[in-house]
């Protein structure tokens, strides 16, 4: 398979279709040629995929980004799965002039000031980071589900991205919430303890708020700008975004589930 045709995309889509997820791994390995690179959040589709991964001991690297503004308990998760499966996550960390450069230009928490002000945050903490996880990369896998936002409802298991020239593979894109946890649960798999605190899509924490109930599962990422547009740049090639009126970012804002039913 050549990795830099878009019709081989869509024939790999075709053939995972049909496959479970053990079998989609299997299948992409045998089909791409060269590095394949799996970018972990370490959310819970993320410790799904990585968890399969492991068990595979493929040829499929997986890395993850370092933001420098990950909750306690995201870096607790990521130790606990080295121990757990014996692997090493490598990490790919913001270039120090850029970050040391916005930090004292904006301010620590800058981003909340302005949408663009996110948006350079995230280009600096995680899209020039991704871009060197996957340099000389055939195949990108990622956790990203089509019931995870509106925004991603049209996401493909496989699809050819003209931008870095590389297959993009989502194992899980087909699968619910609910079959995510199953998975997760019946093979105790190690996951983010602020799942069970109401956050359903954890990334940066002074960006992430516990959802409420009814939200989307992603509400509680950057709950300041408009629903529709919100992404940090990673799945899409030049994010936009605006502020709602009346929903600019506190100073401070509720974390946990208990402390927004506390606040209302």
């Amino acid at each position: 398979m050549n990795p830099s045709d878009p019709q081989a995309a869509d024939a790999l889509a075709a053939a995972m279709q049909e496959r479970d997820l053990s079998g989609r791994l299997a299948l992409i390995e045998a089909e791409i040629p060269g590095r394949l690179v799996f970018t972990t959040s370490l959310g819970l589709e993320d410790q799904a995929l990585t968890h399969a991964l492991a068990l595979r001991k493929g040829r499929t690297e997986i890395v993850t980004l370092d933001t420098g503004r990950l909750f306690p308990e995201t870096y607790d998760v990521w130790a606990e799965t080295e121990a757990a499966y014996g692997i090493r996550i490598r990490a790919y960390a913001p270039e120090r002039a850029a970050e040391e450069d916005f930090v004292a230009r904006e301010g620590i928490n800058g981003f909340r000031h302005a949408v663009a002000a996110r948006q350079e945050c995230c280009g600096f903490r995680k899209v020039e980071p991704l871009g060197r996880a996957l340099a000389g990369a055939r195949g990108w896998l990622t956790g990203l589900r089509a019931g995870q936002s509106a925004n991603r409802a049209a996401t493909p298991l496989a699809s050819f991205d003209a931008e870095r020239g590389l297959i993009k593979l989502n194992p899980l894109a087909d699968w619910s919430r609910e079959d995510v946890e199953r998975f997760v649960r019946d093979n105790y798999v190690p996951y983010n303890a602020l799942h069970d605190r109401g956050f359903p899509s954890i990334g940066c924490a002074p960006c992430t708020r516990a959802v409420r109930v009814g939200e989307p599962e992603r509400a509680g990422r950057w709950w300041w700008e408009q629903e529709a547009k919100k992404e940090c740049g990673l799945h899409v090639g030049r994010p936009e975004a605006a502020v709602q009126p009346g929903r600019e970012a506190a100073a401070f804002e509720p974390q946990t589930a208990r402390e927004l039913e506390m606040a209302r």
